[in-house]
């Protein structure tokens, strides 16, 4: 029961990434990639806290009390790891389009269990390996790149993958020891919109006539994706193990085009519908696989 709930919160936390793409290309009409990020994460950020002392303000005290020192050496990485995935990948879009982005993006499904197996010596079930072949495959072929070729901006999404797949795992592996989802969600938000603001000093201008310009944007990517997803994510990967979550969440393709078809109305081709049918095939495998072989025994 507890595995299904899982699921079915990366399943929501996936649909919401989807969605939150078209926002993400579009919120940059008026402002640069940093001001976007940290405004975005930001407003996730303010989003999550109420949750926090709502449901977890005792528990923070009891379970990170005995523990202070390694809930800080995990909760460091996941809010970098995090800052450099969205960076890389919000920047990205800047240089390349959508279909490069998604399909770049869906290469942290190969990495994490390449990490988790070769840094981590952390056993993986078989179906994880024809399932992430069967994601690049299906993510190659939702992405319409009939020329695949790497450019600048592709190249940043493909950095941007390796810190996303660093984050998955370091977040499997907080949330395996600290069952405070909404404070570390909140946590990595303040980390992400921090370490963005710090840029936008840097090398943008802070002008809130154009920031008001991209409200609509900032708060579906900033409630929706910076604050619920993420959230959801925590819950999901309590009791999914990194390398099929990540499979899981390589459906965030699936549904950037299914919303793509239904907001924006561009057709689903049937290389786009192939590749939709190899990637649930890969997550329903890495799923049902393990559980299925559970039950012979």
């Amino acid at each position: 029961m507890k595995k299904t709930v899982s699921f079915a919160c990366l399943l929501a936390c996936t649909f919401i990434w989807g969605t939150t793409f078209i926002a993400q290309d579009t919120g940059m009409d008026n402002i640069g990639p940093f001001t976007f990020n940290s405004v975005r994460f930001f407003v996730g950020f303010l989003t999550i806290s109420p949750f926090v002392f709502l449901f977890e303000r005792k528990k923070i005290n009891i379970q990170i009390r005995t523990k202070a020192n390694e809930f800080i050496k995990l909760i460091i990485p996941v809010g970098v790891f995090l800052f450099l995935g969205t960076v890389f990948q919000q920047v990205s879009l800047l240089y390349t389009d959508v279909a490069n982005s998604a399909f770049f993006t869906i290469f942290y499904v190969p990495m994490v269990p390449i990490i988790v197996y070769f840094l981590f010596s952390e056993r993986l079930h078989w179906s994880i390996w024809p399932s992430v072949v069967a994601c690049i495959i299906g993510g190659y072929l939702l992405s319409d790149v009939s020329d695949v070729n790497i450019r600048f901006g592709d190249g940043l999404v493909l950095i941007g993958a390796l810190f996303w797949a660093l984050h998955i795992i370091y977040i499997g592996k907080i949330i395996d020891r600290f069952d405070l989802p909404f404070f570390i969600a909140m946590l990595q938000n303040i980390v992400v919109a921090g370490f963005s603001f710090f840029l936008v000093i840097m090398f943008e201008e802070i002008d809130f006539s154009k920031i008001r310009l991209e409200t609509v944007e900032i708060l579906y990517a900033g409630i929706l994706s910076g604050g619920a997803a993420f959230a959801l994510q925590l819950f999901g990967q309590k009791n999914i193990s990194a390398a099929p979550a990540a499979i899981v969440m390589s459906l965030e393709g699936v549904f950037a085009a299914i919303s793509a078809w239904i907001i924006l109305n561009q057709l689903l081709g049937l290389n786009n519908i192939i590749g939709c049918t190899l990637i649930l095939g890969g997550v329903l495998l890495s799923q049902i696989a393990p559980i299925y072989e559970k039950n012979r025994l």
